[in-house]
């Protein structure tokens, strides 16, 4: 072994993990009093840490040997967890995962931002702790990711075809899943019914390396208003193979409302890009929130925790503070959910969105649900959103803005500045980018109410709504 590697490698004993920090990893402290970052251990745990990088300000590494549990600990549902990566924190009790959820917003205003925050109003926790989720994917593979102990025995491993989640950080390993505890039934009765079907049939499962096969990913949505969507992403046509499959969904599922395909023969899974047929019942489902209905397709983005994202928009819409009186610019509208759900309370809401898929979706879903002040336009937001915009579409008395993770464009930014509503409430599913655009607009903006709302429970993902008033 290099010196070199000697060097990055090392074993520290009987380490106290202190904290939880970004992306889900906790925190301990080595003895030369670098921070160690850890993906599979709980704040309270004393363990021995085998470190696999080393940078100047902090390792990584790897918990080997526990010898005090935390008493934060609880057992995890899943019997995947450990290995599949989608729920990160589900050996952590619920309350303790709120409280660092919290933690962390708080932590990247202040640390970040440095914003003088006032008296944070607790997170919101999710009603649902498993099984919230209306969207899941699923890939086929014919090489499934074998566990250390398979590869080990001498025993027959059977098939290794796989239908479940990528293992992270590896691209052409998918892990089988029996059981997923993230979407209600009749999610795993569906995908375990189609893999046993496409075993016994003989139907090839996709290889990413060699680029062969025919079943390639399975998508299943579902809805609160009960309807179910199926799509299955074949990678070639066949058409006897392909009809003996969806033929049996379809009879195996009679209350699946949507079922559909897609014949998708290009080097990545992405479907946006790709034509959706419809096999059977509708193209779309719908989604209802307080006597709005959302129409949603295949490729259509809606916020995948329902009954969590009806709380979320409730908070924005307190926050906006409307009377019936207000123009409201809602940035980032996606598929214009939000503008929706605040116009009753506003005199006009326009909509900007930069994926044209969504802006129609939009106008769709406000003329199906009578809505006659709503507005929406296409264009990148630093190029759309300027004087000449403001000028043809009046001039607001509050704004709404929910960008992706990445944060607003410091050119958006500005534009706020420049045209300063009396009101901004900034929607983010990343509170450190949230943190470094309300750092830009502390001089005219000051915080006024900030409320952490957890849409993801088992995850390290937060959602954050910040209202700020004109000082």
């Amino acid at each position: 072994m290099s010196r070199r590697s000697k060097q990055r490698k090392q074993v520290f004993e009987n380490v106290a993990v202190i904290d939880a920090g970004a992306k889900g990893k906790t925190i301990a402290k080595a003895p030369d009093g670098k921070v160690i970052f850890l993906p599979n251990a709980v704040p309270g745990d004393v363990v021995d840490v085998q470190t696999f990088k080393k940078r100047k300000a902090y390792y990584e590494g790897k918990a080997t040997v526990f010898h005090k549990l935390s008493d934060k600990r609880t057992e995890p549902a899943c019997e995947h967890f450990g290995t599949c990566g989608g729920c990160k924190w589900q050996d952590m009790a619920y309350k303790h995962q709120l409280f660092y959820k919290q933690k962390e917003v708080t932590n990247n205003l202040t640390r970040i931002g440095h914003i003088e925050l006032p008296e944070v109003t607790p997170i919101l926790g999710s009603a649902e702790q498993y099984f919230y989720r209306n969207k899941m994917e699923f890939s086929f593979s014919d090489s499934r990711w074998l566990t250390l102990e398979e590869i080990q025995s001498d025993r027959d491993l059977g098939d290794k075809n796989a239908l479940g989640f990528h293992i992270p950080g590896m691209w052409d390993k998918i892990l089988d899943i029996k059981t997923c505890h993230l979407q209600a039934d009749p999610s795993n009765a569906i995908r375990n019914a189609v893999k046993n079907f496409a075993i016994k049939n003989n139907l090839e499962f996709f290889n990413t390396r060699n680029q062969t096969g025919l079943l390639r990913t399975m998508m299943i949505r579902t809805s609160s208003t009960g309807d179910i969507m199926v799509m299955i992403q074949f990678f070639k046509e066949d058409k006897a193979k392909r009809k003996l499959l969806l033929d049996f969904i379809a009879e195996t599922f009679p209350q699946i409302t949507s079922l559909q395909y897609v014949i998708n023969g290009k080097a990545n899974d992405t479907i946006y890009d790709q034509d959706v047929i419809c096999y059977k019942g509708a193209d779309h489902i719908f989604e209802e929130m307080e006597g709005l209905k959302f129409k949603i397709n295949a490729k259509s983005f809606y916020q995948t925790n329902s009954n969590q994202a009806f709380e979320l928009y409730k908070i924005t819409r307190d926050f906006a503070g409307l009377t019936g009186n207000e123009l409201v610019y809602d940035l980032y509208t996606g598929t214009g959910t939000i503008a929706q759900f605040v116009s009753k309370q506003a005199k006009k809401v326009v909509g900007v969105e930069s994926v044209p898929d969504a802006i129609s979706a939009a106008k769709e879903n406000a003329q199906f649900n009578n809505i006659n002040n709503v507005e929406f336009f296409v264009g990148d937001m630093k190029q759309v959103f300027n004087t000449e915009f403001i000028e043809n579409h009046g001039h607001p008395d509050v704004i709404i803005t929910d960008p992706p993770r990445d944060g607003m464009h410091k050119d958006v930014v500005q534009q706020i500045l420049n045209i300063a509503p009396k009101r901004v409430v900034y929607v983010s599913c990343n509170s450190a980018t949230q943190a470094r655009d309300l750092a830009l607009m502390d001089a005219t903006y000051k915080v006024i109410k900030t409320q952490a709302v957890d849409m993801f429970p088992q995850t390290f993902h937060v959602e954050n709504v910040v209202l700020l008033e004109k000082r």
